[in-house]
């Protein structure tokens, strides 16, 4: 009874690729017929053959993976086997394949010429060569290959774990340099899908690649690719196996590869777990599996800084919010006044091209551009008549007590908020005050204040005033350009006075 052949029984065994050169077809046959039973290293032989130098060079310029060539010197021309061996060290920069040269005229080529100018690795008269000696010469040859390999094999996975090492940290390096949480969390999807060989047209075809942050039991996106790129920011209906793999990689509390997806999990001590989901990952070998595993405990240590600095960052800014309303509060002004002038000045910052740091900067800051008037006297500011000249000079010392108050501090947002309280007053045509800076000297800051808390001002209601419409307060803008505002900052404001009143309408007094 005959055992039936599995499908590893069929695969074929691997082979060393042997060329034999040679313009007698006598010499590949006695070759191919004494060595046909060679095995090496558990691999068989795989015979090519050539009758010529140039037929030589095809062929070789074919297989890059020939182990071994036996060589004859003289075929077309006396030199045509010396020619080959030439083409293959020098124009195909081959120095694996093991160069066997084959004489039946040695007169015509001196072993010790042939040795010393040409770099080939035995040399051969056909005459000398019995089966014991081929068998020999094959071996070694063979012997020589492979061991060349194991060592380019050992070179190349140091370059590989050198250039892996340095792609992990320049990732780590470019993604710690991000602040905010989305966009860390898209350059995360980007990194880790160069490191675990996602297919580049993967990550915006129709694929469910996302960053989600895990909330009580459901999993808010918080960037994403593909298909789910438009449901950033709320909790969606996820496929079913993403729900489990997420589910899975929080209760293995471990990052998991499966059926060709990867499920990264990032816990932080403060803000809970978050996750990467990944489609169409390549082969991983052992290294890509090191590699990812470093990355992914920077990026765990990433996710923890980016949860401290939002800490950090929504703590201040409630802090200065406060200290800004208590201010506005005792003015009488509207309650969400200092709401308004921080996201309207930051969106201004942005429009104008400023950085991302700048215009956190301003929307943090700007809440405190009257924070002066803490020290002006009830009766001058709440005084609902005109003022006289002296109240006036009062109560326009508020700009330099606010900038006072701030001044000294070493802080980005503090300095920030020094400017904002010592210029929101300075008028572009010069003639504002304290110190009557004009055009480009006044800070970018104080220009955007400047517009921002008089559009604000004027379009809501005070208690010595009624609100003015939109368009009032837009044509007053284009009256100001040059005067009291920077035109560019007028023209920037009302291209984009849709976005400014969607603004105002979120936070109505």
């Amino acid at each position: 009874m005959f055992k039936k052949k599995s499908k590893s029984d069929s695969k074929p065994k691997e082979s060393w690729k042997v060329l034999i050169v040679d313009d007698e077809p006598d010499i590949h046959t006695v070759t191919k017929i004494t060595l046909g039973r060679f095995e090496f290293d558990d691999k068989k032989i795989e015979f090519l053959s050539a009758y010529s130098g140039s037929q030589a060079k095809e062929i070789l310029a074919a297989h890059s993976d020939i182990a071994l060539v036996f060589l004859d010197v003289v075929m077309e021309s006396d030199d045509a086997g010396l020619l080959v061996a030439q083409y293959i060290r020098e124009e195909l920069k081959n120095t694996f394949v093991r160069i066997i040269l084959r004489t039946g005229q040695p007169g015509q080529a001196p072993e010790r010429e042939i040795i010393v100018n040409y770099d080939i690795n035995d040399y051969k008269e056909k005459t000398n060569l019995s089966s014991d000696k081929l068998f020999t010469v094959m071996y070694t040859g063979l012997r020589g290959y492979r061991d060349i390999l194991s060592i380019e094999n050992a070179r190349a996975m140091l370059e590989n774990h050198r250039v892996g090492l340095e792609k992990v940290i320049d990732s780590t390096a470019s993604l710690f340099r991000i602040r905010s949480l989305d966009k860390f969390a898209n350059g995360l999807l980007v990194q880790l899908a160069s490191l675990l060989h996602v297919d580049k047209n993967a990550l915006c075809g129709e694929t469910s690649n996302c960053a989600v942050k895990k909330v009580n039991d459901n999993f808010e996106i918080i960037a994403a690719t593909g298909v789910l790129q438009p449901t950033v920011g709320v909790t969606p209906d996820l496929p079913e196996n993403i729900i489990a793999l997420f589910n899975r990689a929080c209760a293995e509390q471990k990052s998991i590869l499966n059926a060709g997806a990867f499920v990264g999990y990032f816990p932080t001590t403060n803000t809970g777990i978050n996750l990467i989901y990944l489609e169409r990952v390549g082969q991983i070998d052992a290294l890509d599996r090191q590699l990812l595993e470093l990355f992914s405990h920077n990026i765990s240590v990433a996710f923890e800084n980016l949860a401290l600095d939002k800490e950090i960052f929504d703590t201040q800014s409630e802090i200065i919010d406060t200290l800004g309303e208590v201010v506005e509060s005792r003015s009488k002004e509207a309650a969400n006044h200092v709401r308004r002038v921080s996201h309207l000045s930051k969106a201004l910052a942005e429009w104008a091209g400023l950085a991302e740091d700048e215009a956190n900067q301003l929307f943090m800051a700007s809440p405190m551009h009257d924070v002066g008037k803490v020290a002006i006297p009830d009766s001058v500011l709440l005084k609902p008549g005109k003022l006289d000249a002296s109240e006036w000079e009062i109560m326009k010392s508020h700009v330099s007590i606010g900038h006072d108050i701030f001044a000294r501090s070493k802080r980005p947002v503090l300095k920030a908020a020094a400017i904002v309280a010592g210029q929101h007053h300075e008028k572009y045509n010069g003639k504002g005050y304290p110190n009557g800076l004009a055009g480009e000297d006044i800070h970018i800051f104080g220009r955007i204040v400047a517009l921002v808390d008089v559009f604000d001002a004027l379009s809501h209601s005070r208690c010595y005033k009624e609100a003015w419409p939109l368009e009032e307060v837009v044509a007053l803008l284009n009256e100001e350009k040059g005067e009291h505002f920077d035109p560019k900052l007028v023209d920037l404001f009302i291209e984009n006075i849709d976005k400014v009143t969607h603004i105002m309408d979120s936070y109505p007094d």
